[in-house]
């Protein structure tokens, strides 16, 4: 059985939507059919058919999941963002790679997850299904956490995990950030060789869709093999790297907001690579508040930048507004709770998180639980313990 809805989400034109029964819903309940799809395949489906792909950059799984029901149709899981979250630390290889896996690991099983909890609402409240896509998962992988059979593990972690992506990076370890002074560069064959193994593991797993990305930090490394420096050396390192027919993008670094050399790392590579794809960090430690004209997603799509994300967007919305609730209590105590939940539930507020209940969910256990047995949330549990204890 098969039906279509028309799904509302952000910024974006209604798209027709098929949806399916699944195992893990109760009768009469659907889900996206895209659900069975290859995360990679269905990445791949997107860089094709949309302008530019937008990945807001998380770091945990509710992170992901707003994002998800948002309808933002990619995540970008950051290193940077994770390093933060996860060990309060900058972005200096202090984590590995089964660690930063395990971040997308759980991300992915949660986004799953929350599709169906969207899916059953919550009858009990009169909240009504709604239908999400399941986002892409694009992780960092900075520079593969040791030599190419460090890559070769991480991969396999990668893709055993539902990523749809990882980027690979052509710094001397450990890297750094790459908006950090002192970033040194490995050699363009060695780079190549940890590509060459991304690729032959997502193979090798039946996963040839694996989106790999490579990142050169070219623009302002301080010490690299060749002689060229700054956006020369980005660009040959490009085009090296896309010789060899492996990235499906490719992400160059710069350390500033300019337009000139986004435009000129574009022109060149496409010189050659007139159908080279790029993906491109807006990055927040641009002050882009401060630039009189900064460039758009749009603009950067129609450049060729196809994948655009935002590495420390929640890191810095979640500590905005956690500061600011702190800030409150410090001086007002519990009132400045009470705001919040004012501005939580006031009149037209689309907020899922409003209600742990809802964004846990607590409907979605509930209802399965009585569908399919043996759950002490389900209700029918409920009143047969208490006939038992009437008897």
């Amino acid at each position: 059985m098969t039906t279509e809805t028309t799904v509302r989400t952000s910024d974006r034109a209604p798209d027709t939507v098929e949806l399916v029964p699944s195992a893990l819903l109760p009768e009469g309940y659907v889900i996206p059919a895209s659900r069975s799809i290859d995360p990679s395949t269905r990445m791949r489906q997107l860089l094709d058919s949309e302008p530019f792909l937008f990945g807001p950059g998380v770091y945990d799984p509710q992170g992901a999941e707003l994002a998800m029901y948002y309808g933002f149709k990619a995540v970008y899981f950051s290193g940077y963002s994770f390093a933060i979250g996860h060990l309060g630390t900058t972005d200096m290889d202090l984590y590995t790679g089964p660690e930063i896996a395990d971040g997308a690991r759980r991300t992915v099983s949660a986004l799953r997850k929350f599709q169906l909890t969207m899916a059953v609402g919550d009858p009990e409240k009169g909240v009504k299904p709604k239908h999400l896509e399941i986002p892409p998962v694009v992780v960092d992988m900075d520079g593969g956490y040791g030599n190419l059979f460090n890559v070769q593990r991480t991969t396999e972690l990668f893709v055993g995990a539902g990523a749809a992506a990882a980027h690979l990076e052509d710094q001397v370890l450990p890297k750094r950030c790459g908006h950090i002074g002192g970033k040194a560069l490995i050699s363009a064959d060695e780079m190549i060789g940890k590509l060459r193994m991304a690729r032959a593991v997502a193979d090798d797993l039946g996963h040839p869709d694996f989106v790999v990305i490579a990142r050169t930090d070219g623009v302002s490394a301080i010490d690299a093999p060749e002689k060229e420096r700054g956006i020369e050396l980005a660009v040959e390192r490009a085009l090296r790297y896309l010789d060899t027919g492996i990235p499906d993008l490719v992400w160059c670094e710069l350390p500033t907001s300019e337009r000139e050399p986004i435009e000129r790392f574009a022109d060149q590579v496409h010189r050659r690579f007139p159908d080279a794809r790029f993906a491109f960090n807006w990055s927040s430690s641009f002050k882009w508040f401060n630039d009189p004209d900064p460039i758009t997603f749009a603009q950067l799509g129609e450049l060729g930048y196809r994948f655009v994300f935002i590495t420390l967007g929640a890191q810095h919305a979640m500590a905005h507004g956690l500061s600011t609730l702190l800030q409150g209590m410090s001086e007002k105590q519990e009132q400045a709770y009470i705001e919040l939940q004012r501005k939580e539930w006031a009149a037209g507020q689309d907020l899922p998180s409003k209600s742990h209940h809802f964004f846990s969910g607590v409907p979605y256990h509930q209802l399965v639980g009585e569908s399919l047995g043996g759950s002490r949330l389900g209700s029918k549990f409920q009143e047969k313990l208490a006939e038992e204890r009437v008897v």
